[in-house]
């Protein structure tokens, strides 16, 4: 086969499977030689060409930074044979391969957006096998929302967490319990987000039951928490029922962390707040009768606020904490007197 020749084949195999035609080339190139080790027992770097004369084989030798080529010892007859056999039996091996390659290059540059797809297998131990359209992926049991019950042929919207290769085959992880799902839920909702004119800076989430977003605005006559929440609350609801009833606090965020802290307490009403910087960590006061409102629901309020902050906090009523406060107050005295 001819230069000509090749490139024809080439093009038409580039424009049926939808490849560059340079991918199509080196496929082509891979499987020929691919044959021939198979045939001569060959383990020699090979390096394949395509002239107006024909096919040409080297055998490829390095040292240090140089490269030197020597002819491959085989017959035209040979060599003809093989590269027949190759474009029957190995080119296509080498095209899917091709193919999975450009699956995963496409993915790897989704990966952390949202995607879509249909429920094509739900496996024994609950994970759940996703078709993408051109490839499946993997939604695990552990990122799945507690209120997700799949079916095969349901419709699918995750977040593309993770794209990598299992023996040389791309594997794509899916989540819907991530808190970035969450994120980019409200990115596609509320177009100021997308615009930028409403920044989400922290977000975090306790998956099917509660999660806290803080937002700021870039202009400060913009109320921030009422754009994310919408007229009647109609955008976080849209975001809320997308993720099971999941319930969403949205608070506006501040950069002084005293006063973050109290806003991520909400519904409570922090009175007090003392500050450990070198811990990492806040005491805080609220009215005896939100004590309860202030930690939550198996203690959900207060811990969704550390991850929020960053902080650790210990909730207290405000009678605890003036007795805390006093207490500490009387051994500072007792070690300077």
């Amino acid at each position: 086969m001819v230069k000509a020749q090749l490139q024809k084949l080439i093009e038409q195999v580039a424009t049926e499977h939808d490849l560059p035609e340079r991918v199509v080339e080196r496929a082509l190139k891979n499987a020929i030689i691919t044959a021939i080790r198979k045939e001569k027992k060959i383990r020699d770097e090979l390096e394949v060409e395509f002239t107006d004369e024909g096919i040409k084989v080297y055998v490829v030798r390095r040292k240090g930074n140089k490269k030197f080529k020597f002819p491959l010892d085989i017959s035209p007859e040979d060599l003809n044979r093989l590269a027949a056999y190759a474009a029957k039996e190995e080119f296509y091996k080498e095209l899917e391969r091709a193919e999975q390659e450009r699956g995963y290059l496409e993915f790897k540059e989704l990966e952390g957006e949202i995607v879509y797809g249909i429920v094509r297998k739900v496996l024994e131990n609950g994970d759940v096998i996703v078709d993408l359209g051109r490839i499946d992926a993997i939604l695990p049991k552990r990122e799945q929302l507690p209120t997700d019950n799949f079916k095969t042929g349901d419709k699918v919207k995750a977040l593309l967490l993770e794209v990598r290769k299992r023996r040389g085959e791309p594997v794509l992880i899916l989540s819907r319990t991530h808190p970035n799902f969450l994120r980019k839920l409200l990115e596609q909702e509320v177009p100021e987000i997308k615009e930028g004119l409403v920044e989400i800076k922290a977000v975090a989430r306790i998956p099917g039951e509660r999660a806290k977003v803080a937002v700021e605005a870039k202009e400060m006559k913009m109320d921030p928490v009422g754009i994310v929440v919408g007229l009647k609350g109609m955008r976080i609801q849209k975001v809320s029922e997308e993720l099971g009833g999941e319930k969403i606090d949205v608070i506006r965020w501040s950069d002084d962390i005293a006063e973050l802290i109290k806003r991520a307490l909400a519904p409570a009403h922090p009175e007090k707040i003392k500050l450990f910087p070198y811990e990492k960590r806040a005491e805080v006061a609220v009215p005896e009768e939100e004590l309860s409102l202030a930690i939550g629901k198996k203690g959900i309020n207060v811990k969704l606020a550390s991850k929020l902050t960053g902080w650790h906090i210990d909730v207290l009523s405000t009678k605890d904490f003036e007795k805390l406060e006093e207490l500490r107050k009387k051994e500072d005295e007792g070690q300077t007197s």
